[in-house]
């Protein structure tokens, strides 16, 4: 997809970017002051200054000073720019002295210092930020080519869900239905719709079937239990299963589907911390796959303080950095929220649990910063 510069934030490019020219096109002063030629002190040049957005300036002659101003093109000829504070000029206005030494070529930007035309400048698969869209106005971009969002759909499960008011006479609020739409477009998808489904197996089969979406995930439903449809109706789908329950808590049931049409269907199970875990190490890989991103580096930090594991299968605890290293937040059980609402991302505890200073892997949260520590890692 083309997209105007003023449209292609957060998008992801679908090519490299290239320079289109060289950066800076032409010799500018990086300074405010005076462009000489030859050894000083040097005849200061009547008339005007040499402005930025000028054309070509004549040759400035051996000898001679001239005042310039940032950005502007430097004339044939000069040996140096000289900033306004480091000049003194005679009472009379004739000569200009340095008081420090000039080095030829100071304060110039030559052309071509940042890049030359046709240089790679940035890879296909980078995010689209304020800083891209600088670079390629420079380098002479009007438009970008993106990948197309992912497009995804939302479909809620389950009969108990209440949209507004207390929960009351076994009746709950729904806490992924305004959760994961916003989570999947903070990944970078486009998301159709939010759906309430709720129990019925033949609705999720249509829901399913007819869906425009390239990632459909559903909340809820993905164990075996009476009520639990989402297996069933992917069988009737003609899905194939490529992955079906993992060892790790919370959030084992959940599961990544590939339908008949090259679809693909990420099923959360219906407990909230066990839905993000999900959200983490299932929809946003696939999404990161859809828009042209490339995996994300794994990082290990050490924990600041020892964490439970459980026996037999990995963890998934809410953390925030203090100090560089993840501190395990409490309210960390497959129903809470309350951790991870303020959390940084979740830390990977292997089966028996973690020391203090153990280093455990860290899955940060789409809209947290991974704090910088010596010896860290990075995305």
């Amino acid at each position: 997809m083309r997209a105007p510069l003023a449209e292609a934030l957060g998008g992801v490019l679908a090519e490299p970017l290239g320079a289109l020219c060289d950066l800076p096109s032409f010799d500018t002063s990086a300074m405010d002051g005076w462009a000489v030629a030859g050894p000083g002190p040097w005849r200061i040049a009547s008339g005007e200054s040499i402005l930025a957005g000028h054309g070509d300036a004549a040759a400035l002659p051996d000898g001679t000073a001239l005042r310039i101003a940032t950005g502007a093109r430097v004339p044939p000829e000069t040996t140096a720019v000289i900033r306004s504070e480091h000049a003194r000029a005679e009472e009379d206005k004739r000569l200009l002295h340095a008081e420090r030494a000039v080095t030829p070529g100071q304060d110039i930007r030559p052309r071509g210092q940042e890049c030359r035309s046709g240089d790679r400048l940035l890879p296909a698969g980078t995010v689209v930020t304020p800083a891209v869209l600088g670079l390629a106005a420079a380098a002479g971009y009007d438009t970008l080519v993106t990948v197309v969002r992912p497009r995804a759909e939302v479909l809620v499960l389950g009969d108990e869900l209440l949209t507004g008011g207390l929960p009351h006479d076994g009746l709950i609020r729904d806490a992924l239905g305004p959760m994961i739409g916003p989570w999947l477009s903070s990944l970078g998808a486009d998301v159709l719709a939010t759906r309430r489904i709720g129990d019925d197996a033949d609705a999720l089969y249509r829901a399913v079937t007819t869906s425009d979406a390239d990632l459909i995930v559903t909340t809820g439903g993905t164990a075996a239990g009476p009520v639990d449809h989402v297996h069933p109706v992917l069988r009737r789908a003609g899905a194939e299963l490529l992955v079906d329950q993992v060892a790790v808590r919370p959030g084992h049931p959940m599961l990544l589907a590939r339908l008949a049409d090259g679809r693909h269907l990420v099923g959360l199970p219906g407990n909230p911390l066990a839905a993000v875990s999900g959200l983490l190490t299932l929809a946003e890989p696939v999404l990161r796959a859809l828009s042209g991103r490339g995996p994300v580096r794994p990082c290990r930090l050490p924990v600041r303080e020892a964490v439970q594991g459980h026996p037999h299968d990995t963890r998934l605890v809410p953390f925030v950095y203090e100090q560089g290293r993840p501190a395990p937040l409490r309210y960390n059980g497959p129903a809470m929220l309350r951790g991870v609402a303020t959390a940084d991302g979740l830390a990977v505890i292997p089966p028996g649990g973690a020391a203090p200073g153990d280093d455990v892997e860290v899955l940060d949260l789409p809209w947290a910063g991974r704090a910088t520590v010596e010896g860290g890692c990075f995305t």
